[in-house]
């Protein structure tokens, strides 16, 4: 399997895949959140900013390229530390990063907290299985 940079244009378009492979058999969100995220200081590409979002108000958990037009709340972040959100789960990096400022959240912060309560990895197998398939798509050095 081919790995890509995280949040490559490749990285994203193979995520994308994955989700629509699994489409069918993720589990629903117990959280709804419209949630917009800014991801900055990006080392690859020709912009270093990437804007995402993150939508459960559907029930299903859909991560996406760009952002929403009415979302609950933004989050920004640099790169290095979305990487350790979305790709390693490092939640005490995570967790230092925004204690030092590097995660800047602006709107109704509940809806973040209550999205990371229960890691999915921890809910359903199916979810366990998606994440694993996206570790090996990820490229470990970028």
């Amino acid at each position: 399997m081919a790995s890509y940079p995280f949040l490559s244009p490749e990285w994203i378009d193979a995520a994308r895949a994955l989700r629509e492979e699994y489409a069918e058999q993720v589990p629903t969100s117990p959280v709804q959140a419209r949630v917009n995220i800014v991801i900055t200081d990006v080392p690859h590409g020709d912009d270093p900013t990437v804007n995402g979002h993150i939508d459960t108000s559907s029930g299903q958990t859909i991560i996406e390229h760009g952002h929403l037009t009415d979302p609950e709340l933004t989050v920004t972040v640099d790169y290095p530390t979305a990487r350790a959100a979305f790709v390693t789960r490092d939640q005490q990096e995570v967790m230092q990063a925004f204690l030092t400022g590097k995660i800047l959240v602006d709107g109704d912060a509940s809806k973040l907290l209550a999205l990371q309560a229960v890691p999915p990895t921890q809910i359903d197998p199916v979810a366990v299985e998606m994440y694993e398939k996206l570790d090996a798509l990820t490229a470990k050095d970028a």
